[in-house]
């Protein structure tokens, strides 16, 4: 009963912005990591950043300087801020977080469904 959702995605011109943000909804204890990925058709899908519950951030080396993540952990949402986006930054991206249900419970890996980000030269 745990979903996360992403929105945000779209149409953008190179060197543009956008903001995508992911909210997790259902029964939900604690989330500990988020992340996002992105994924191209033809190639394995690639860790663009991670972000820890006290907030502690890694990006990926091509969007470094770029691409900021950030999290609310009071509405349980993760965002990631794009900026000067390039044509290769076009994907699909994914929000992913492990989540526990319980108090008792390991943590569970889940995934949004993807929203798309095309960027045109």
């Amino acid at each position: 009963q745990v979903q996360l959702v992403e929105s945000g995605g779209g149409l953008v011109q190179a060197g543009g912005s956008m903001r995508l943000s992911c909210a997790a909804s259902g029964s939900i204890f604690s989330i500990n990591d988020m992340a996002w990925y992105r994924q191209t058709p033809g190639k394995q899908r690639e860790l663009v950043a991670t972000i820890t519950k006290t907030g502690r951030t890694n990006v990926a080396d091509s969007v470094k300087g770029r691409f900021t993540i950030s999290r609310d952990n009071a509405k349980n949402t993760v965002d990631l801020q794009m900026y000067s986006l390039k044509p290769e930054d076009t994907a699909v991206y994914y929000c992913n977080g492990v989540i526990h249900r319980t108090w008792f419970s390991g943590g569970a890996d889940y995934w949004g469904q993807g929203t798309q980000v095309t960027v045109s030269s």
